[in-house]
């Protein structure tokens, strides 16, 4: 009376196999036991599958139960093993037969009433089912749609223990798997709700976020209160490039685990933006808990973190940020277990020049002293801010260009100027293992950023004039290359150092 069911454990954004045995011997008093190291959610399973068995005209054996989880020295927990252990009772008691339980990865969270509730980590689910070699998954029908972008692998998404039991022992038939239509998701779920048409003046701001979406560049804009610099960050996403299929799903992994799908889709298509709270803690920021959980860095991953009123974040919350915008992962160590998540995102803040937000405002007058708008300004060190190519000043909007009703340019029209410039860093960077001059190292400075004479020239003279920094000697050069490349010319000129050097206000400030 030994039966077994193939299921999976989520840890990070990859699932693990795991493999329900379930053992039902009539010697002794009634027990039921689970082992393998669950934690308490595991544990509490017994009653959920007791009363849902029952629930549905079950007669629950009153035998010694024994569930083991394997590999069992992997920490188990959630309540996605309910299915499967209750699919192991039925088929150790011969109520349905036990081979199909070894065909299928199974998941599910059970109700008392013997319904099926959705989990988490569904797309994980199917993508290690598919590298098992099984021949399909068996999840809650609200996570179907999401498995079933995985192609090559059948997902069946049934409601209840009954439909499940009529599925394997063929009773009701082999119904059809699930499928979706992977370009229609593409289509449905790309679109942007906000676009640059709606902004109105602004136009070197827009620049700048231009070369930020071109070039993978982080971007720092600064400017008094209702400049319009949150309404920027929101319309950057609509023209980053397309996310591709790949990236889609590496995307949807993140959001899956999180539990963070919408209900009915199947797929992220649309680049994240994130806007966290500058009260938001260092873990929720990068991710942990006692189970490590994906953080706000890892769900913007392939999109936009947004950091609104950067000063006002902790500084623990703004040091941690230097792993994942230099090396695009984090890694969280805890003592259940060590996982890595991927963070590759453009880091979007903004801030306010002084604290009360109006220093060189010409229509307010500032009450800050300059010690008052150092201190304030230090809050944001300088590791952090070395992270950080592009410096922008966002003034307040004229009446004039409030009013005007000529027509803004949309962001499809700047998508497409992105989109070039990004084809041609993906042939610059084919052997380089990058895909954005956001990403050069000094090895590809040197290699790939070439000046003329002129630019030569232009730039020695703004070092010396304006005080730069040698922190913003590579910065500089990067941001160079990628508005050339939005020019589509070959070597850096006069003209791209110059707009480049536009974009370090705060060096020129601090100089």
């Amino acid at each position: 009376m030994l039966s077994k069911a193939r299921s999976a454990y989520v840890i990070g954004i990859d699932a693990h196999p795991v493999e329900v045995e379930v053992d039902i011997s009539a010697r002794g008093l009634p027990h039921f036991s689970i082992v393998g190291l669950p934690d308490a959610s595991v544990k509490e399973s017994k009653d959920r599958i007791r009363a849902a068995l029952k629930n549905v005209g079950f007669a629950f054996p009153l035998k010694q139960i024994t569930v083991n989880l394997a590999p069992a020295d992997m920490k188990k927990e959630g309540s996605l093993f309910d299915l499967p252990i209750a699919l192991g009772v039925a088929a150790a008691e011969g109520v349905i037969p036990p081979e199909p339980l070894l065909h299928y990865l199974i998941a599910g969270e059970l109700s008392l009433d013997g319904q099926v509730k959705p989990v988490r980590g569904a797309l994980p689910l199917a993508l290690a089912a598919k590298r098992l070699g099984l021949r399909g998954v068996i999840l809650p029908k609200e996570n179907a749609p999401e498995a079933a972008v995985v192609e090559g692998i059948d997902v069946f998404g049934i409601e209840s223990i009954p439909a499940v039991i009529s599925f394997l022992d063929g009773s009701d038939g082999r119904p059809a798997p699930v499928t979706i239509d992977l370009q229609a998701a593409m289509m449905q779920f790309g679109a942007y709700e906000e676009d640059f048409a709606e902004v109105k003046g602004q136009e070197h701001a827009k620049r700048a976020l231009e070369v930020a979406a071109a070039g993978s560049h982080n971007i720092l804009m600064i400017g008094p209160p209702g400049s319009g610099k949150t309404m920027l960050a929101r319309r950057l996403p609509s023209i980053l490039p397309p996310l591709t299929l790949e990236e889609a799903l590496e995307t949807t992994k993140i959001h899956s685990v999180a539990g963070l799908l919408g209900e009915g889709q199947s797929l992220i298509a649309t680049r994240p933006y994130r806007s966290p709270h500058h009260t938001i803690s260092d873990i929720a920021l990068i991710g942990g808990g006692q189970i490590p959980r994906p953080g706000e860095v890892s769900l913007a991953h392939h999109g936009i973190l947004f950091l609104d009123e950067l000063p006002e974040f902790k500084r623990n919350a703004l040091e941690v940020l230097r792993q994942p915008l230099e090396n695009g992962s984090v890694s969280v160590s805890r003592a259940s277990a060590s996982v890595a998540y991927p963070a590759q995102f453009v880091l979007v803040a903004a801030m306010n020049p002084c604290p009360c937000g109006y220093s060189g405002d010409s229509t307010h007058q500032c009450t800050c002293t300059p010690n008052m708008i150092n201190r304030y300004r230090s809050r944001v060190s300088g590791p952090l801010l070395d992270r950080i190519d592009l410096h922008v000043d966002v003034p307040a909007v004229p009446y004039k260009e409030l009013s005007a009703e000529h027509a803004c340019e949309s962001s499809a029209d700047i998508r497409e100027r992105v989109i070039a410039a990004r084809e041609r860093q993906l042939a610059r960077f084919r052997n380089d293992r990058i895909y954005a001059n956001g990403q050069m190292k000094t090895r590809h400075i040197k290699k790939y950023c070439v000046l003329t004479d002129e630019a030569h020239t232009l730039f020695d003279t703004a070092m010396h004039r304006l005080g730069l920094s040698a922190r913003a000697y590579s910065r500089i050069l990067k941001v160079a290359r990628t508005i050339a490349d939005l020019a589509d010319a070959g070597t850096i000129e006069a003209g791209h150092i110059a707009e480049a050097i536009q974009y370090r206000s705060l060096d020129r400030k601090t100089a």
